[in-house]
């Protein structure tokens, strides 16, 4: 059972759990910084209550005073400014760790666990999301934020209560009004928030699946369907993004209710003046200081909404890393025994898969290796076979039954002891995105050089790592693409070995071999297995014929177990049923000994150097994609131009308000400071009604500003995502090879980097148009009023301006060194989901922590850097600020005793362009989001503009009105490299041509060149010389989507998504019936299979497919293929999955298919291609024969097909000998 860890704790609890001490006094110091920066408002006003006063009596202050105050400004200006530092290096501190906590706690679940639970795409949101932007932001900034606002709020209502109570007493009451849209806003907007999390979550699964699965999605034309369900997996985030934009205009409205309660405070302060004789300096100072404490009071609850995105994303993390796995791999506990002798027992298991618990995959299973036995295990497809590996590597514990390991259960043992003892090859073969080295390593932690060189040349793969440019530190490619199916098959066993393990797991671990390193690797295996226990399974009987236990496992159970010769002793029997199906698969012919010029020789790669002309793009710079045109980003919001019009407008208006606040502010003043107190109260009234004029205005226009830029930022994220991933799905395959494209970075893209190009947009540019329509009129007003006075003013503004673009020029290549990390570690953790499997079978957690960890140390540093500018920022801009108010204050007095200036102008001008100045430094304080986001449009904008190379042309180059091809194959003259190992030579002057209706068979050694040719065939790729044709065209002239249209492909690792098994088969064909659904799966010999699981063809496959076994996934994918009706079939090792029966059977139905159409194989097992008339052998990129199967047999042993074939043959006619 699961442990229950009871309630996740919140924000506050996920702080406490992950900062240390170190962080918690940056916090404690920050807090200061907090104190004092709200405190500064409430400071500036009780100087300026003295400063009017003063200006208004017959003693003014003197230049003691002033200077006194701006000193005191001074000192609170420093401690302000460690505010920003502290919390952002304490953000970036907690952050790391979160997110090193959260991969850990991922790696930690059980496998079950993923199979139902989490995907993928969740785990990069999650990190790229919910810790990098809504915790850690909300630490940084937001929290910050709060305590900022919340003590102006506090101190703010003092001050105004020690100016003058009785104001302060009666506006109080009215403040309160701004808690209530607070709370209710935070409480929608968390529902809404989780809401809308779960929704992109749906669609960032469809773009994980399509980005991981790009060939499958090229190859069968489903760019628009992906399209489509993309889309339409996005349109409820639009719906709850608007509505946000609602509940957020609501909100920020209420700002203007403030308006009207300094209409009451003026009124009142009216009634004071002439009452109470209150002075006027004193009741304006109070009056603004409400006004101030009711803005930090409504700014400080505007951050409920960000501690609501948080709390959701602190209680998904939380849930997670708190998480106990019922099988933990962390837990120390259990027992280990010194000497492993290797005894296994399986007693009366019965199991079924957590995401199909109805159905049992083995039912009463019982099985008894002794120490040292090589057994093998026998069935067709889906019969359990996997599952006896995935229990006893306790992948999955049993619902009834035991597991014992030399007599002891393997529960009470402990897991990574347990796990150490085995070594697993599987039937796909898994590499991470890293270097061979690293990959072999894997296998174990800390090897030496020469172990890892012994371990590669045990599995036959030295001689091609060797010949690569970078030898063992070539990179692999994300999920092994820059390999073959074999080289990968070979890094995997040779990262088995390293390990010598006493119980070695080889799930089909020859497969994807071709004659010549399956014998190498079989022998290298065999010796392997010679002291230890060996559970090998296989299709190819001929493997496990020198077993020394052979089990025929059906339907779960065990039905016939013995040596080779005791099981064929019974002719019924099912295992000698399935050697007679392989004997007559094979055709005995007498063959002499191979030669061994073909077999022998080394996988030599021609490493002729290419130059840049050789690779010919045509395309601009990465540097050139990736400038951002804010026209371009413009010109996507053009549909949406009357909401962002009106939205300006709104913004507009609203800017307007603050400098006319302060001029009415100013008035209001010159009012107080009357002699006839009959004119005091009728312009006090005269004013109160223009207060809440503006009042019923700011709220209007505030509604409007934020509601229409929501509508049009969520409409430009929705765009932007759209056009985004149609973009990336219409590239060509070589752009996904590069590192920097791997799946986790393009869905951190899609995620990440459109929340930031909205929020500058939607809500950074917004304000920024509210800030220079307040900035304009304040200049314009002020130089209408005291030119002089405006024109120093706008002069020391000046310094603001330049001190925060100083910060924009700092932190734009920071942010972007942040972003590229980010996609690296983003890629990482995607990995780590896709690849749990290998990682928990092989406990390589720390190793894939480290890989993890070291993409975190670029950032880290970046990182640490910004919260240094962050409070350099913050101090400038309160010193300035300050500065500014010193400076205007004395200037202003020397104008009034010149005569220069009145006494009304003077505050007039002082206040409109003091106001303005703090609005320009809180607009400066936004220069982080604007590098930021510039950053993310510079990402976006580098998919956007740039265009795929399968298109280049115009379109009267291509062949329109593609709607019959006769299927003529010919390549000539082609050379080929992949652009990411441009050295490497792949096809070297390749020559091939194959008649429309024909069948032709291509054969070589792993890495020659055959699967390169099937990827050449659908346009994967450009040969860099020559031309493929298809009907006497070259291909490039076609439309790549039109020419895949007539082409189905079954790769060697058969790729689904994860829907159900009707819609995976579907896939081949929009709108099939499914009637010929049906038909499909028949011929493909799944059909029975599928019927008989509850949910039949509506049954859910998985991510990936995790929920079917290899066979199953394989012959799905023929399904596939059969139901498009291609006038090309292109098959790669299709049926090397399959059981001997299923294979059998599935040929059948591919010979039948094949009738009438053109089809291209590969194939390692030449048993199956003897019947063909054309059979081509590929070596180093070349076609060096080919022939029918008689015709290539009759060159005799200096035949590269002959030393091919008759190696296979030898190795069949051994193992069908009895052994000595």
């Amino acid at each position: 059972m699961e442990k229950k860890n009871g309630s996740s704790p919140g924000l506050l609890g996920v702080i406490s759990e992950h900062a240390d001490r170190i962080d918690m006094s940056l916090m404690a110091l920050g807090t200061a910084g907090c104190i004092a920066n709200g405190s500064s408002m409430a400071l500036i006003m009780f100087a300026l209550s003295r400063m009017m006063n003063g200006y208004a009596s017959t003693t003014s202050i003197t230049l003691a005073d002033i200077n006194q105050y701006a000193i005191t400004y001074m000192y609170l200006a420093i401690i302000v400014g460690s505010e920003g530092f502290c919390w952002g290096h304490s953000a970036e501190r907690q952050s790391s760790r979160i997110r090193i906590k959260y991969l850990k706690a991922i790696l930690r679940q059980e496998i079950g666990y993923f199979d139902k639970t989490l995907e993928a795409s969740r785990v990069v949101t999650n990190i790229s999301t919910d810790i990098s932007i809504n915790i850690q932001g909300v630490i940084s900034e937001k929290i910050p934020g709060f305590i900022t606002y919340l003590w102006m709020f506090m101190t703010t209502e003092l001050t105004a209560m020690y100016l003058c109570w009785r104001l302060a007493i009666v506006a109080l009451p009215a403040m309160f009004l701004l808690i209530l849209p607070g709370v209710v806003y935070g409480n929608l907007l968390a529902k809404n928030e989780e809401k809308l999390q779960e929704a992109y979550g749906v669609a960032g699964g469809i773009a994980e699946q399509a980005f991981s699965s790009i060939k499958t999605v090229h190859s069968y034309v489903g760019e628009e369907r992906m399209m489509r369900r993309f889309s339409t997996a996005l349109h409820p985030t639009l719906i709850l993004g608007i509505k946000q934009g609602l509940l957020k205009g609501i909100v920020f409205s209420s700002f203007g209710i403030l308006f009207a309660v300094f209409a009451l405070v003026s009124w009142y302060g009216g009634v004071l003046v002439i009452e109470k004789g209150v002075k006027g300096g004193d009741i304006l100072s109070a009056g603004i200081c409400v006004l101030y404490g009711g803005f930090g009071l409504g700014a400080s609850l505007m951050n409920i909404k960000h501690f609501a995105e948080a709390k959701i994303s602190a209680a998904l993390i939380s849930e997670i890393i708190n998480r106990v796995p019922p099988i933990d791999s962390t837990d120390k506990q259990g027992k280990t025994i010194s000497i492993v002798k290797g005894a296994l027992e399986f007693k009366d298991i019965d199991f079924a898969y957590p995401s199909r618990p109805e159905t049992l995959v083995l039912k009463k299973f019982n099985l008894k290796v002794n120490a040292c036995q090589t057994i093998g295990l026998v069935g067709q497809s889906g019969s359990g076979k996997s599952t006896v590996v995935n229990l006893l590597e306790r992948f999955y514990d049993p619902i009834e039954g035991e597991i014992l390991l030399d007599g002891i259960n393997i529960k009470l043992l402990q897991l990574k002891w347990l796990r150490s003892q085995m070594g697993l090859v599987s039937q796909e073969p898994i590499l991470f995105a890293t270097s061979i080295r690293e990959n072999i390593l894997f296998g174990k932690e800390g090897a030496t050089s020469e172990e890892i060189v012994e371990a590669a040349k045990k599995a036959n793969a030295h001689n091609f790592i060797m010949q690569l440019p970078n030898g063992y530190d070539t990179l692999v490619g994300e999920l092994g693409t820059q390999m073959s199916g074999g080289q990968k098959q070979r890094i995997s066993i040779a990262r088995a070995l390293l390990r010598e393990p006493k119980i070695l797991l080889l799930d089909e671990a020859t497969s994807s071999l071709d004659s010549h390193s399956e014998k190498a690797v079989q022998e290298a295996l065999t010796c392997a297995s010679v002291g230890r226990t060996t559970i090998v399974i296989a299709h190819y009987l001929s493997t496990i014929r020198h077993a020394d236990l052979i089990v025929v496992i059906k339907s779960g159970e065990v039905i016939e177990s013995g040596s080779h010769e005791q099981l064929i002793q019974n002719p019924s029997g099912s295992y000698s049923i399935m050697v007679h199906v392989m004997n007559t698969q094979i055709k005995t012919k007498t063959l002499a000994s191979p030669s061994s010029n073909f077999t022998e020789k080394e996988e030599k790669i021609d490493e002729k150097k290419l130059t840049r002309s050789d690779l010919v793009t045509n395309q601009r710079s990465d540097e050139e994609y990736s400038r951002p045109s804010w026209r371009h980003l413009m010109e996507m919001t053009t549909p949406d131009w009357k909401s962002t019009l009106t939205g300006t407008i709104g913004a507009l208006i609203n800017g307007s308000v603050q400098p006319l606040v302060a001029c009415f502010q100013a008035a209001m003043l010159s009012i107080f400071f009357l002699n006839n107190h009959d004119e005091i109260r009728s312009q006090t009234i005269t004013l109160c009604f223009v207060f809440l004029t503006i009042s019923v205005s700011s709220i209007i226009a505030s509604m409007i500003q934020h509601y229409y830029f929501g509508v049009m930022g969520e409409n430009l994220t929705n765009k932007i995502r759209s056009s985004i991933f149609e973009k990336i799905m219409s590239f060509e395959i070589e752009w996904f090879d590069q590192e920097e494209n791997n799946t986790g970075a393009l869905c951190s893209r899609l995620s990440t980097d459109t929340l930031m190009v909205r929020n500058l947009v939607a809500d950074r540019l917004a304000f920024f148009a509210q800030s220079i329509s307040a900035a304009i009129l304040a200049i314009i007003w002020g130089l209408l009023l005291s030119w002089r006075l405006a024109l120093v003013a706008i002069c020391l503004q000046l310094f603001t301006v330049g001190s925060f673009y100083l910060k924009l020029v700092m932190t734009r290549e920071m942010s972007k060194k942040i972003a590229d990390a980010r996609d690296k570690s983003s890629g990482i953790a995607s990995e780590a989901v896709s690849n749990h499997r290998i990682i928990t079978a092989y406990y390589s957690h720390e190793q894939v922590m480290r890989l993890y960890e070291d993409t975190q140390k670029g950032p880290k540093k970046e990182s640490q850097k910004q919260p240094v500018y962050a409070g350099m920022a913050l101090f400038t801009r309160q010193f300035l600020t300050i500065v500014n108010i010193a400076v205007l204050y004395w200037y202003g007095g020397k104008l009034l005793y010149k005569g220069e200036i009145t006494y009304k102008n003077l505050f007039q001008t002082f206040y409109i362009v003091v106001t303005a100045g703090i609005l320009i430094a809180e607009t400066g304080s936004m220069i982080g989001d604007l590098s930021v986001g510039t950053n993310a449009l510079k990402s976006i904008f580098k998919i956007l503009k740039r265009d795929s190379k399968m298109d280049v042309g115009p379109l009267e180059n291509h062949v329109l009105n593609l709607k019959k091809i006769n299927g003529k194959i010919e390549l000539r003259e082609v050379e080929f490299v992949y652009m990411i190992r441009p050295t490497k030579v792949v096809l070297n002057g390749l020559n091939l041509k194959i008649e429309a209706g024909e069948v032709a068979v291509l054969v070589g050694i792993s890495g020659s060149g055959k699967s390169t040719i099937l990827g050449m065939i659908q346009r994967f790729y450009d040969p860099i010389m020559g031309s493929v044709e298809v009907d006497g065209v070259d291909i490039r002239r076609y439309n790549p989507r039109a020419l895949r249209s007539f082409i189905a492909w079954v790769s060697q690792e058969p790729t689904l998504f994860a829907g159900t098994v009707k819609e995976n088969i579907a896939y081949g064909k929009e709108n099939a019936t499914e009637a010929e659904i049906i038909q499909a799966a028949s011929l493909a010999n799944i059909h029975e299979f599928i019927s008989s699981m509850k949910d039949g063809y509506d049954t859910v496959c998985g991510e990936r497919g995790v929920q079917l076994s290899g066979g199953q996934k394989q012959r799905i994918a023929i399904a596939r293929a059969i139901l498009k009706n291609p006038a090309i079939l292109l098959l790669d090792e299709a049926t090397s999955a399959l059981d001997v029966k299923s294979e059998s059977i599935v040929q059948d139905a591919l010979e039948k298919t094949m009738v009438g159409r053109t089809c291209v194989m590969t194939a390692h097992r030449l048993s199956t291609i003897s019947r063909w008339n054309k059979i081509v052998v590929i070596d180093n990129g070349s076609v060096v024969e080919e022939g029918s199967h008689d015709d290539l047999l009759d060159k005799g042993e200096n035949g590269a097909y002959f030393s091919l074939f008759s190696l296979q043959q030898q190795s069949f006619i051994s193992n069908r000998e009895s052994p000595s």
